[in-house]
């Protein structure tokens, strides 16, 4: 198989780019720098298809290893046939390689292989040949032999069709007509194993549905309600037409002595060996696919969440809610610093809510706080009333937003927060991060394993490899867009640089430290571990503002400030005018980019992103996502009527639906028909996390606690 081809035709690109593309990674470059900075290479591939390249391509050059490790085992045997060799080189699945090696495994000691040792494979050859005039009775006769462990003609047909049962289930061909029928006919069926108990899965008690039609949720929430042990799921196949087609290839002639036989070990071969392995298979497959699909909905989600605008230039107050234990407060400059940190009791049990409101006023006054940041968790609707009966009590103008705190409290708990607020308590950290990932939610959420950030479905029940490895990915390709500023990033927020390590990063942290600010991206390479290849993938990528060269302020790379230079001077500018912001219209002198990137001697991609940079240098590209909604009032579910129009946030997006912060503690559900007139097969074609909706309630269930909306106005 050419790889490459396959690569080009799979992702609908042209052979040259994926050829490019490849050699690239196999040169050890990311994903993110070959995507800003090697557009002339791969005919400007994004991100996304060089990421879907890289899985491809892992997995194809993992079929091709498997091929050879086949070919070479079955040469070994000595049974490598040219037509099986050409077969299994053409083969274009794992499962396809592995339904033509089925019948040279080693095999562990099963029937056939115990009636084999007793000398039973002429009588099954002779039953397969169909041209025998006895009965098989009087063949069999032949075959008894007692210290051989066959002392009747009735054990010597049993072994033989054991036999012929293990060669059928070994036919490559039926194997892939059985799956083929299966999955385009068959159903999956699911019922209660107690019908009377009351569980969260109780639409899958009794359900049906054609495998071919089965989305991807529907397939998660069966497989987690088997584990749970509350539901039996089974696939349904077409047997009586998988019968009749294994009886056609195995019955050639009509021969009443071995018909009935052949057609008792098709049977024995179908419902033993091949439907058990074949359901198996089936189920992994819907699984896989299914885990792949949800992973690249939450994939999507992550990197909207990512994203979100920052809210710069505030004090802001982080509220992490509780009853008990009582809400705990930390004031966070604009900085990022926390300035101080305490904990008030306005909630069940202690309910002392003027002492509380009495500390909240003196910590507005004192730190000049305009903005609260609210965990979404326990106590969190509580809060949010005590927060506005407080606002309106004071004339300084202060709002609130609520944030999704999923993973603050595993943040809280790790090694970093530990490091980070080592005087700390879990709460006060806890607070501390739900006011910075109002300030800057990408350098907050990076700190936390993407799985708990809370904007999956069923991300545990995942292959945790895949999962970490795309959410990885997403997180790495948004610190990238965005950049990070050398002198104030984190060691976690730098490691997700291109070409930065874990050891990297500390050790860039460590060299800031003791040697203060970095003056040039040039010193770099004077941190320990950080080489050319390093500095090279992950220099474009770093801000200095306020140093030497106010070429290191952009995403303009090193390797191009000869040509940014030239260019600067062609046009009549210094570099100085870069800081200044005089080049914002730079693009207007600028008639023909072939002739001026020839001049420069660069790419006339290359140029133009140049150009870009430059008239907006180091913009942040989450300047153009929707900004968060500022509260000052409550709403509560019971104030809902049906007909009310909202406007909210979206926090999650699923298979079916999407879920809306309408402002009240439960969020909505837009079901997918809901979202639009038009046709739409995901969610995602309609709405992504974070963005701004205005919807219509259509029902309220406050037993249920649930918001049924819709965005069809």
């Amino acid at each position: 198989m050419d790889i490459i081809v396959k690569l080009a035709e799979e992702l609908s690109i042209q052979k040259q780019q994926a050829e490019a593309a490849v050699k690239l990674i196999d040169e050890g470059n990311t994903i993110p720098f070959i995507s800003r900075y090697r557009k002339e290479a791969t005919g400007a591939l994004n991100d996304e298809v060089l990421r879907n390249l890289y899985e491809r391509l892992t997995y194809l050059r993992n079929l091709e290893e498997k091929k050879e490790q086949v070919l070479s085992s079955i040469g070994e045997q000595g049974k490598l046939t040219e037509e099986l060799k050409q077969q299994i080189l053409s083969a274009e699945t794992l499962v396809a390689v592995e339904d033509l090696y089925r019948p040279y495994r080693p095999k562990r000691r099963t029937r056939a292989t115990i009636a084999k040792e007793k000398g039973l494979e002429p009588l099954a050859n002779i039953i397969l040949l169909q041209m025998t005039e006895k009965s098989l009775e009087a063949e069999a006769e032949a075959f008894v032999d007692s210290e051989k462990g066959v002392d009747t003609p009735g054990e010597a047909i049993a072994g033989a069709m054991d036999i012929l049962a293990e060669n059928i289930s070994d036919e490559a061909d039926y194997r892939k007509y059985i799956r083929d029928l299966t999955m385009r006919v068959g159903k999956i069926t699911s019922a209660a194993k107690d019908p009377e108990a009351e569980s969260v899965y109780e639409m899958y008690y009794d359900f049906e549905e054609g495998l071919a039609k089965l989305a991807g949720h529907r397939i998660l929430a069966l497989n987690r309600g088997e584990a749970e042990k509350i539901l039996t799921v089974k696939v349904e196949a077409p047997t009586e037409q998988i019968l009749q087609y294994l009886e056609k290839k195995t019955i050639t002639r009509d021969n009443p002595n071995t018909s009935l036989a052949l057609k008792a070990a098709a049977e024995d071969s179908y419902k033993r060996l091949i439907a058990p392995a074949i359901e198996r298979e089936i189920r992994n497959e819907l699984t896989e696919r299914a885990q792949d699909g949800a992973i690249r909905v939450f994939g999507k989600n992550l990197e909207q969440l990512l994203m979100q605008p920052p809210i710069a230039g505030k004090v802001v107050l982080g509220w992490d809610p509780a009853f008990r234990t009582g809400c705990k407060l930390a004031v966070v400059d604009s900085t990022g610093k926390v300035l101080d940190t305490t904990v008030i009791y306005p909630t069940a049990p202690q309910n002392k809510v003027e002492e509380s409101k009495a500390v909240l006023k003196k910590l507005i006054q004192k730190y000049g706080i305009s903005l609260i940041s609210v965990g979404n968790g326990t106590a969190s609707r509580e809060s949010e009333m005590i927060i506005v009966d407080l606002l309106k009590e004071i004339s300084a103008p202060v709002q609130y937003v609520i944030v999704n705190e999923a993973g603050a409290s595993v943040y809280s708990a790790s090694k970093l927060a530990t490091e980070e607020f080592p005087n700390f308590d879990v709460g006060q950290r806890s607070a501390a991060s739900i006011a910075r990932r109002l300030q800057d939610p990408l350098a907050e959420l990076v700190k936390i394993d993407p799985k708990s950030i809370g904007v999956g479905q069923y991300q545990h029940d995942m292959n945790q490899k895949k999962l970490s490895d795309a959410l990885g990915g997403v997180v790495e390709d948004c610190v990238n867009k965005v950049g990070v500023d050398l002198n104030t990033a984190s060691a976690s927020l730098l490691e997700y640089i291109s070409g930065i390590t874990k050891v990297i990063a500390k050790n860039i942290v460590t060299y800031r430290e003791e040697n203060g600010r970095f003056l040039t991206r040039a010193q770099l390479l004077k941190v320990a571990k950080l080489g050319p290849k390093a500095y090279e993938q992950c220099a474009g990528f770093m801000r200095i503002s306020d140093g030497k060269n106010p070429l290191d302020g952009t995403s303009v790379h090193p390797e191009s400030y000869d040509a940014t230079l030239k260019l600067l001077d062609k046009l009549g500018y210094q570099p100085e005018d870069i800081r200044e912001g005089r080049l914002a219209r730079i693009s207007k002198k600028i008639s023909n980019y072939k002739k001026l990137a020839a001049e420069l001697e660069i790419g006339e991609m290359t140029l133009q992103d140049i150009v870009k940079e430059l008239e907006k240098p180091a913009r942040d590209p989450r300047d153009d996502m929707p900004k968060p909604i500022l509260r000052s009032d409550v709403l509560e579910m019971k104030d809902l009527t049906p007909g009310m129009i909202l406007k909210g946030t979206v926090r999650n997006v699923i298979d079916f639906g999407a879920f809306v912060d309408i402002g009240v503690h439960q969020d909505g559900l837009v079901h997918i028909s809901q979202m639009t007139e038009r046709y739409i097969k995901h969610p995602l074609e309609a709405v992504s996390v974070g963005d701004i909706v205005e919807v219509k309630v259509m029902s309220v269930d406050l037993q249920k606690k649930r918001i049924q909306l819709t965005m069809k106005i």
